[in-house]
């Protein structure tokens, strides 16, 4: 009888591939630590390198007042279900918490009045002017205002990207000003003139020719709307940046913190990472057969301007908006029932803080821990075209300013000597998916990208900001790159 012949296993070829393939991370935020698990994961060898001394970007954590507290993201948005199939995934035994407490409110009305944002509404703009919960905050004449608009030819109504204008030209200033204007200010730190209505309403429009008027449209696109559009983690999102790390050591992923990229070059079909490093053990370059930029948008423009032999690249301006934000822990048993809900929104001008978070209201599990009558607040500061208010102050001036805002944006006085600890952070608010021109800006960028063998990029200046996009795109963007290392050849011939 012949010997037979066993043919080599694909799947092995395709196995002892992926662990020949070494890729490297550039930035251990959560968006590299998304894409380096998505390499790592399928056998590529990863190295990740970071520049500051501790991985997960935005995603934080500090001591204050006893209490292990979230700095920068505290939740994410349901939408796509990106993150939540992170989280199960990488860290199963987790709790996966939604809010106790998701009431908006609005402050900084006339004669300091505040009042509840209106359930029956999509991004301030209401469905019924005459509704109650609305007309206490345009009043009377924000109402007839915007009731107008119910009355107009339908060949009036044309197509308009820009919230703003969409708003003012149908609805009038009292509906822009004192209900949409808080919403994109506080939660994207973008005026409404530069929201495109087609991103951040998808349907809106249509809905809009459809009815004839804009309340009727937000009526209409509110049928299917969810409940609660945010989960967070029982304990906090840092939890979700150290699962990552974990999952990567396990998978024998080389971290480098306290390693500077400086210049990313290719030849001979490889990439070579240069680094400025300050710990001995780093090394000084990394040779990779493909390179992930998962950095903030100037440094990602840099090192890719010298890759892509483009200058131009780097010659763009980063897109965002400086903001600070201070947490509080305050002592104010009065905040026991979260008589403002768990966001306070801030009439623009009418405050020094755009709004604030009150986060032992919106979360069970931090109020168990900071204990009856301890709070911890998120107090932000920096509007388009504003420095944020605590700019220049010291640390302790600014939780001081900072308690002062909330003292009036809550309406319980809260004094200097209510606050058992703070924190101040700085940030560069990215604008998110739905600003105007920015699919324009981000499509020119990915296409140079793509041009380039080996090289992807990501990260929120891409994806635009919030955990669900940055999460998503990471995502999409190692699975197109790996799909080209493991399959390009192949698929080439």
């Amino acid at each position: 009888m012949d010997a037979v012949t066993v043919p080599a296993e694909p799947f092995q070829e395709l196995v002892d591939h992926a662990r020949e393939t070494r890729v490297v991370v550039i930035g251990g935020g959560i968006a590299g630590l998304v894409a380096a698990w998505e390499c790592a994961k399928v056998g590529m060898a990863v190295t990740l390198v970071e520049a500051s001394d501790r991985l997960g970007g935005i995603i934080g954590s500090a001591r204050i007042a006893g209490l292990d507290l979230e700095t920068g993201v505290t939740c994410w948005s349901t939408r796509g279900g990106a993150v939540r199939a992170l989280a199960e995934e990488v860290l199963p035994d987790a709790a996966i918490v939604r809010p106790r407490d998701d009431r908006e409110w609005i402050a900084g009305l006339p004669k300091g009045a505040a009042a509840p944002l209106p359930v029956e509404q999509v991004l301030g703009i209401p469905a019924n002017p005459w509704d109650e919960s609305v007309r206490r905050i345009i009043g009377w004449d924000g109402t007839w205002r915007a009731y107008i608009d119910r009355l107009r030819p339908p060949l009036t109504i044309g197509t308009q990207r820009s919230l703003g204008r969409l708003v003012h030209g149908r609805m009038g200033d009292k509906v822009l000003d004192r209900l949409v204007a808080p919403l994109t200010i506080d939660r994207f730190g973008l005026d409404p003139v530069d929201v495109d209505v087609e991103i951040a309403a998808p349907g809106l429009s249509n809905a809009l020719t459809r009815t004839g008027w804009l309340g009727g449209a937000v009526a209409d696109v509110r049928v299917d709307a969810p409940g609660s559009s945010i989960e967070g983690l029982g304990g906090g999102m840092p939890q979700l940046t150290a699962a990552l790390a974990d999952r990567l050591a396990e998978r024998e992923v080389a971290i480098h913190t306290g390693a500077m990229a400086t210049a990313l070059v290719r030849s001979d079909r490889r990439w070579t990472v240069q680094l400025a490093t300050i710990a001995a053990a780093a090394p000084d370059r990394l040779h990779a057969d493909a390179v992930i930029v998962a950095t903030e948008e100037s440094t990602a423009r840099s090192l890719l301007a010298a890759a892509l032999g483009a200058p131009e690249f780097a010659d763009v301006a980063a897109a965002g908006i400086a903001r600070d934000v201070v947490t509080l822990v305050v002592e104010g048993p009065e905040l026991d029932t979260a008589p403002r809900g768990a966001h306070v929104h801030a009439v623009p001008g009418a405050s020094r803080a755009t709004g604030l978070v009150h986060e032992t209201a919106r979360w069970e599990w931090l109020a168990q821990e900071a204990g009856a009558g301890r709070h911890v607040l998120r107090v932000a500061f920096g509007a388009p075209g504003i420095a944020p208010a605590t700019e220049g102050l010291s640390d302790a001036d600014a939780a001081v300013m900072a308690a002062a805002e909330a003292s009036v944006l809550l309406g319980v006085e809260l004094d200097e000597g209510r606050i058992a600890g703070a924190r101040r952070d700085a940030y560069t608010l990215v604008p998110p998916a739905s600003t105007l021109g920015r699919r324009h800006r981000t499509d020119a960028a990915r296409a140079a990208i793509a041009r380039a063998p080996g090289l992807a990029a990501v990260g929120a200046w891409l994806s635009g900001s919030g955990l669900a996009q940055v999460v998503a795109d990471a995502q999409e963007e190692a699975d197109r790159l790996r799909h080209d290392a493991l399959w390009g050849a192949a698929a080439a011939e």
